[in-house]
């Protein structure tokens, strides 16, 4: 056969699932510290890869680099946080972030240091409340949308007492 390496199988194109799943497998046992590093694993595997399909790849699948044993990084699948974690994390960004909250009548405001918005949004609805639809952030306001007119004075509650460092009812 012209072209082919004697005893080499040519690489073949994955479909995306296939690919998901290798990854998922290759980081599981061992560390890959780079997109190059991953597409070079696939390849040795068979799969014809760019380092843009692994890069795509990475960002569906929710990647994140972690200090592996040795120190260096490691892509790892995200683990899911505990419910201590995230309100640990919200406080945190209050705590760090956050000038004042207000309320309007339908609408909570939280207000932030400039270009803090988005981070304290992402801890908000990472508390997963059920009196909050969800929030919209700018560069340094906040709109924390509650499902209805009556939640919002618990939403705006629940927010008062976490700058106050108080622990309010945290589940809704």
């Amino acid at each position: 056969m012209a072209g082919r390496s004697a005893g080499r199988t040519p690489p073949r194109d994955a479909g995306r699932s296939d690919r998901e799943h290798r990854i998922r497998e290759i980081i599981a046992r061992h560390p890959v510290g780079t997109q190059e590093e991953l597409a070079a694993t696939l390849r040795r595997q068979g799969l014809a890869v760019t380092q843009a399909t692994v890069s795509r790849d990475i960002k569906r699948l929710g990647l994140v680099k972690a200090p592996s044993g040795d120190g260096r990084p490691r892509y790892v699948l995200p683990e899911r946080p505990s419910p201590v974690d995230v309100l640990r994390r919200l406080r945190l960004a209050i705590d760090e972030y956050v000038l004042s909250i207000d309320a309007g009548e339908d609408l909570v405001v939280i207000h932030t240091l400039t270009g803090c918005a988005n981070a304290v949004a992402e801890a908000v609805d990472a508390m997963a409340w059920e009196d909050v639809v969800g929030t919209v952030a700018g560069d340094n306001t906040i709109l924390v949308v509650p499902r209805r007119r009556a939640a919002r004075a618990r939403v705006l509650g629940r927010l008062r007492a976490l700058i106050e460092g108080g622990l309010g009812d945290h589940r809704r």
